[in-house]
């Protein structure tokens, strides 16, 4: 038989795997870091787009803070015209108060009474004058209730006067009532 030297072909196979793995290895480091750049700029990519609606989110949000900033003015501006429109109602409503008033207290002082002052501080109505009897006074304060612009009387007080007063009206007094219009009344009950 004749001998036949394997080795140097063994020797061509091997370094052809060897220059095949180095390839291969070569290729995969290649591929490898193609995918490392890949996924690197991809998730680049989403974090430039997740910055891009942050930034949209705050614009939007600084819109709306500068929104509520010009209602919350509005509101202000809105509770200053309330306010006014019901100090002029109120004003509106109480114009002819006085007069009705002064036909009020007109009708209702009896005879045999004198006023000698009336002080009014808001709703309250002060009324200090002289009397022949106390019984008078009594007559005078029923009349009050029954008014309707007068209302919730209160005597103060109810003294005999020594010779202050008129002659003939011995008793000096001092009440109280509500002055309001008609529908204010109702409204409370």
């Amino acid at each position: 038989m004749a001998k036949i030297n394997l080795l140097p072909w063994r020797e061509n196979l091997r370094k052809q795997r060897q220059q095949h793995f180095m390839l291969a290895l070569g290729a995969t480091v290649v591929v490898a870091a193609l995918l490392v750049l890949a996924a690197n700029f991809f998730m680049n990519q989403q974090i430039s787009g997740q910055e891009n609606r942050n930034e949209y989110l705050r614009g939007e949000i600084r819109k709306l803070e500068r929104d509520i900033q010009r209602i919350e003015e509005l509101e202000e501006v809105r509770e200053n015209l309330i306010a006014r429109k019901n100090v002029i109602e109120q004003l509106q409503s109480s114009r002819n108060l006085m007069v009705h008033l002064f036909n009020q207290m007109a009708q209702t002082v009896p005879e045999g009474i004198t006023l000698n002052s009336v002080r009014q501080n808001n709703e309250q109505l002060t009324l200090v004058g002289t009397s022949e009897s106390e019984t008078r006074v009594s007559d005078y304060m029923r009349n009050i209730e029954s008014a309707e612009w007068l209302s919730q009387t209160q005597l103060n007080i109810v003294e005999r006067a020594e010779s202050e007063g008129r002659p003939g009206q011995p008793y000096r007094f001092e009440l109280q009532a509500r002055v309001a219009p008609p529908q204010a009344d109702q409204e409370e009950y």
